[in-house]
């Protein structure tokens, strides 16, 4: 690990990019995303960020799995909820400049953490913010709620339905197919679908569950 070769993990980073067909990714954009592993590796040992300790892992559990959201995230306005050291929201902030990205978290040291490799990378399409979900009142409703491993799908609604308003729509990233969850969702809300995602090198299944109130 005290070896981290940046070449190796930006040719995994562009491999990965091309078999997630993903197009319009730029050379400094990637340069970023690599930059962000770095300072997540970094931080680590003090902050324990995150329980990936391989950088080559990051790359694959972190910015793979993240950039595999960015053909669904529609709106200017998305808010990452329980985003801990900032995903998936900083790596879709670099890769989608025009939209504007709130990164919430409860803990002070991660967003201290994001602040930094914010600041770090030059991202300006994303703010940190430090707060408990149900305490958060945006003054205007967001186009979009995005959450990676933060709850179940019915309480990840029961505690953000009030960030969007009807036009809104909600992200979960899941492992399997989440059909208990599924089930437990009440009739407020309209399952419209349930992605299959195929992150390279990522064993075990990747699923995208994107939900609007009825």
């Amino acid at each position: 690990m005290n070896n981290v070769n940046a070449g190796e993990l930006r040719a995994l980073l562009d491999d990965g990019i091309e078999k997630l067909g993903l197009s319009g990714i730029t050379d400094n954009q990637r340069s970023q995303l690599i930059e962000y592993v770095l300072l997540i590796n970094k931080w680590n040992k003090a902050y324990n960020l995150t329980s990936v300790r391989e950088p080559k892992d990051m790359v694959v559990r972190h910015l793979l799995d993240s950039l595999a959201v960015k053909p669904f995230i529609s709106g200017s306005q998305v808010i990452d909820v329980g985003t801990g050291p900032g995903l998936p929201g900083i790596p879709l902030a670099i890769v989608l400049p025009d939209v504007q990205f709130t990164l919430l978290d409860s803990l002070g040291k991660r967003v201290r953490f994001m602040t930094q490799s914010l600041y770090a990378l030059g991202v300006t399409n994303a703010t940190p913010l430090q707060t408990r979900v149900e305490k958060h009142q945006p003054d205007t409703p967001y186009d979009g709620v995005i959450s990676r491993a933060f709850a179940s799908l019915k309480d990840m609604l029961h505690w953000c339905a009030h960030l969007v308003d009807s036009q809104g729509e909600f992200l979960a990233l899941k492992g399997q197919f989440p059909q208990s969850e599924i089930d437990e969702v009440s009739d407020h809300f309209q399952i419209t679908k349930v992605h299959n995602l195929t992150v390279p090198g990522l064993e075990g299944e990747r699923h995208l569950v994107t939900i609007t109130k009825a």
